[in-house]
């Protein structure tokens, strides 16, 4: 334990020693940080005032007003607690079931391989905007069951990534042992093989973090994501375009932020992916050279 955290420490140093890395994390803290905080905050994404409608930014509302009267600050504040949640409950559930399926996948091999990866490769084959209004369809419009479409659509990938990382360790030495010694398949996917398989997919949660908060907007503009009057960034994007003359930051306001939250996750997994592959370069140039 202690070891993990101190190479969790040494990543997230050399993550702000990198400028675009380190911007992107301190945008993102501060968006995780107004949503957890939101409700201490002097703000209320539900209060109307109709004769308030639509006024541009001032000192008394930052970002202006919507239709209703209601500060689009705050429901740009409390529609981060929405994109969030989905990111993170997305990412939750795709790795509890897509890691798995990878895991056996690769060790097992045969059968059971292709089986599992021709169930992925018809999830990767549908469109992921049309499987999740497809199954928000079926269960309603609702946070839960836009996290759960935009989760179910993040299966493939840790599923491919985890094979891929099983079929390339597999065959080691401290594999090898672990199995010569008596482990059981369980142990030796979970506790051995997995440990080692961790960095492609931490990077891959970031991405689609990154891909959850995009999907949940593009469900929310379409009108089939979370259902007013529960702030969402979508949502706000959806009904501002009908302003853009009268009230133009209406939609471009919540859309910077937005865009920047997701470009800061893609820019964080763009350095973790460098830095890992350059450890990656550096254990084998080791290992090339000791073998020499």
């Amino acid at each position: 334990m202690t070891e993990t955290l101190a190479r969790i420490k040494g990543l997230l140093r050399r993550l702000l020693a990198r400028r675009g890395a380190a911007l992107g994390l301190g945008f993102l803290a501060l968006v995780a940080l107004a949503a957890a905080f939101a409700t201490v905050l002097p703000f209320d994404p539900l209060s109307q005032s109709v004769a308030a409608s639509l006024l541009p930014p001032s000192a008394e509302n930052w970002f202006g007003t919507d239709e209703l009267g209601r500060d689009i600050l705050a429901r740009v504040i409390y529609g981060a607690r929405t994109s969030l949640l989905t990111a993170v409950g997305a990412v939750i559930i795709a790795a509890l079931i897509g890691v798995p399926i990878g895991l056996a996948a690769g060790f097992y091999g045969d059968w059971r391989d292709s089986l599992l990866m021709r169930c992925i490769d018809v999830l990767l084959a549908l469109p992921n905007i049309l499987f999740a209004m497809a199954l928000i369809a079926v269960l309603g419009r609702s946070q839960g069951a836009a996290l759960i479409a935009v989760g179910i659509a993040g299966i493939p990938g840790f599923a491919r990534i985890a094979r891929a990382q099983v079929m390339a360790l597999r065959q080691l030495d401290f594999v090898t042992a672990v199995r010569a010694f008596g482990g059981s398949p369980g142990y030796i996917m979970f506790k051995t093989i997995l440990p080692n398989a961790l960095s492609p997919l931490v990077v891959q949660a970031i991405v689609l973090a990154s891909i959850a908060i995009l999907l949940e907007a593009a469900l929310a503009f379409l009108g089939v994501g979370v259902p007013p009057p529960t702030p969402s960034w979508g949502e706000m994007l959806r009904t501002g375009k009908s302003y853009l003359y009268e009230a133009p930051t209406y939609a471009v306001l919540p859309g910077i932020v937005l865009t920047l939250t997701i470009l800061s996750l893609d820019t964080i997994g763009r350095a973790l992916t460098a830095i890992l592959d350059r450890d990656e370069t550096d254990a084998s140039g080791e290992t090339i050279g000791g073998r020499r």
